[in-house]
């Protein structure tokens, strides 16, 4: 289980001058987009987004382009100019540190003259490595905290190990650390491992990556070394679990002590890592892939240390190239975006430097993006919205003619105990700890590295904060939050074309109400539904009502199996359910939330078309997307998301589309009645 969130990634909506974003020219139903020629149910989301296909244009910088990305851009824009200003706020404060680090990303002369100085005292360790205790230090010492596993599109990560910290999947009142599969450099194990052409292609691409790299760090031998760090990744890959694997909570649950990790998981000197990494006092664990952790362990064991010291120098190089001189930041880019996404073109510098200050001090510069940008009276109809859907899905819950009393009573209980966040945090996260120094942009992430993972770890065993976001206020995305029983909705997706305070309610129910009732719907989707009202992994459900709830689940997966973007390549329909459950329950949510809103009232029609059609289109508008052949696939592979045009054409699922676009058996996307599938 990973990202549980409405969209894989965000990028932008309008590639404007300024830091503000553009008047909406359109309130409510986009008609310029759609292509009315075709049916609705031949081709749902063609109808409503076919003339935009045909005319939008992917911006140089970026993979895919379609409503989250153009909201994305926008956004961008605005935290440039709030970074830019923070560089005059007074020094010390948190404002300053944004403008500081900021400012030193910005600064290419002052990194190409640091080169690779600021790495010096974590290579010249690497290089001084001559055992297996030595190396397990350093792995320890150079540990990081990780993507969350249950919250990560694409979750993977190049150290041996990952940690992450969260509430415990038995105690989720308090903080406990997990052990992840990693150790590879590639986004998923079969890039190693799979045997088609284009495979084969992007790894000899990728050798070819690792050998420019180690030749840029000018060690010898680069080719012969970048062909000796694949291949050891590719022992690590073998010994991975497969995502649709790990998507299994049950199976996630491995409860360590301490002292397992040197029986279970043997080769590897642990002892020497926990002292190292800050853990050797924790004595509890969730271990996710237990096969996977126990034979990295045995590679470990049996593969020579000098090896081990090129593989550690090249990630150590390679994972901070955005970092580091104009060489290693347009190799990195040349590798991971241009090959496997297809991106022509390097984002500007401003755009780097924006997401780079995000990822290291987001919380300090959402405070700014919500004072500027994000209005109380937003706030107040974006929880207005919130509360209907959450009484809407209670209604449906209610009417659910398959599901025992005994399990009905523990859904809505589930539903009432939910902590909604609208916006931004109710507390926020302090940088005290980290030292921004102007000048100094490798040294600023290092730094900002080290404060996130002591933060962390700094957190184990203390009470869960079920109120904490794992999301900033400037995100163009929204999460669930398992263990935390939890939602964000933040600041940023609250807005055009997702939220218009000026657009018919139908439409901002189906754009931002669908949204925010897709994130509600995975707490029960087919790995939430395995978590209690409190964030505990337990089960709450009748054997027979858990069995239908996965038939049904079943079902949705083998429709979407039959999505073929490309024909050596399909939608992968159990990969995917999450998200797909998800969507579903979040339009019929939605729908109902809608609904009541009227009162009893009829809906307004705009532009010819009824308040059902608006709904249904406003739904469609938000999947919008074109992606790069390269993106797509990496999508299909790896991402838990199916593509954009599968999921605006779930409506076939939903009973009220069939009526509001009078869609006739015949039709491609028609389902009889009792092919449809129906869960939540």
């Amino acid at each position: 289980m990973r990202f549980r969130s409405i969209v894989l990634a965000s990028a932008a909506f309008a590639l404007l001058t300024g830091g503000a974003i553009a008047a909406a020219t359109v309130h409510g139903i986009d008609t310029a987009a759609m292509d009315t020629s075709i049916k609705p149910g031949d081709d749902f989301y063609d109808y409503a987004n076919g003339n935009w296909m045909k005319t939008a244009v992917i911006p140089p910088d970026l993979s895919s382009w379609g409503s989250f990305a153009m909201l994305a851009r926008e956004v961008q824009l605005r935290n440039r100019g709030l970074m830019e200003e923070a560089g005059n706020a007074p020094e010390g404060s948190e404002a300053r540190k944004v403008g500081d680090y900021y400012a030193s990303f910005m600064d290419e002369a002052a990194i190409e003259k640091a080169g690779l100085t600021p790495l010096k005292s974590e290579l010249d360790r690497i290089a001084a490595i001559k055992d297996a205790k030595e190396f397990a230090a350093e792995i320890g010492a150079s540990q990081r905290i990780d993507v969350d596993p249950l919250n990560n599109t694409n979750f993977h990560t190049d150290h041996l190990f990952g940690i992450w910290v969260a509430p415990g999947f038995n105690d989720p009142t308090h903080y406990t650390p997990y052990m992840l599969q990693g150790g590879i450099g590639l986004p998923d194990r079969d890039y190693y491992l799979t045997g088609n052409a284009k495979m084969a292609d992007i790894r000899t691409k990728y050798i070819a990556h690792i050998a420019r790299v180690l030749t840029l760090m000018g060690m010898a031998e680069p080719a012969k070394k970048a062909q000796a760090i694949f291949d050891l990744e590719k022992k690590i890959a073998d010994a991975q679990e497969s995502r649709v694997d790990s998507e299994d909570i049950l199976k996630a649950n491995n409860a360590w002590k301490r002292a397992d990790f040197a029986a279970k998981a043997q080769g590897f000197d642990w002892d020497a890592y926990f002292d190292a990494a800050g853990l050797s006092r924790q004595n509890n664990f969730i271990v996710w892939q237990p096969a996977a952790i126990s034979s990295i362990a045995s590679i470990v064991k049996i593969t020579p240390i000098p090896a081990w010291r090129d593989y550690l120098a090249y990630h150590a190089v390679d994972d901070r190239s955005a970092f580091l001189p104009k060489a290693f930041a347009d190799e990195r880019f040349a590798f991971y975006s241009r090959t496997l996404s297809g991106t022509p073109q390097q984002a500007e510098r401003w755009k780097r430097a924006v997401n780079a200050t995000n990822a290291a001090l987001g919380d300090a510069v959402g405070q700014l993006y919500v004072k500027r940008y994000f209005p109380a009276s937003a706030k107040a109809k974006a929880v207005e919205i919130v509360s209907n859907l959450k009484t809407a899905l209670k209604h449906r819950i209610d009417r659910l003619d398959w599901m025992n009393p005994a399990t009905r009573a523990k859904a809505k209980e589930k539903v009432d105990a939910f902590y909604v966040g609208v916006g931004y945090p109710e507390k926020w996260r302090s940088y005290s700890a980290v030292k921004i120094v102007k000048g100094d942009a490798l040294g600023n992430q290092l730094r900002a590295e080290e404060a996130d993972y002591r933060y962390w770890t700094g957190r184990l065993g203390q009470t869960v904060d079920r109120g904490e976001w794992s999301m900033t206020p400037q995100t163009v995305n929204a999460v669930n939050l398992p263990l935390q029983n939890a939602v964000n909705i933040p600041a940023a997706i609250l807005q055009p074309p997702f939220f218009d305070p000026d657009a018919p309610a139908a439409v901002n129910y189906g754009a931002i109400g669908v949204t925010m009732g897709h994130e509600i719907t995975h707490s029960f989707d087919n790995q939430g539904a395995q978590f209690g009202p409190h964030g505990e992994l337990t089960n709450w459900w009748t054997k027979q009502d858990f069995a239908h709830f996965t038939a049904a689940g079943d079902r949705l997966a083998k429709q979407y199996d039959g999505y073929k973007p490309f024909p050596d390549l399909a939608v992968n329909g159990k990969l995917t359910l999450g998200e797909n459950i998800a969507d579903l329950g979040g339009l019929n949510a939605a729908h109902d939330a809608w609904l009541a809103s009227l009162h009893g009232k009829p809906a307004p029609m705009q532009a010819g078309f009824t308040g059902e059609q608006q709904f249904f289109l406003g739904y469609a508008t938000v999947w919008r997307t074109k992606m790069r052949e390269a993106a797509l696939r990496r999508q299909i592979l790896t991402n838990e998301h199916a593509p954009g045009q599968y999921r605006a054409d779930n409506v076939r699922n939903v009973d009220a589309w069939y009526k509001a676009f009078d869609v006739k058996p015949g039709e491609t996307l028609y389902l009889p009645p009792q092919s449809r599938v129906h869960i939540w």
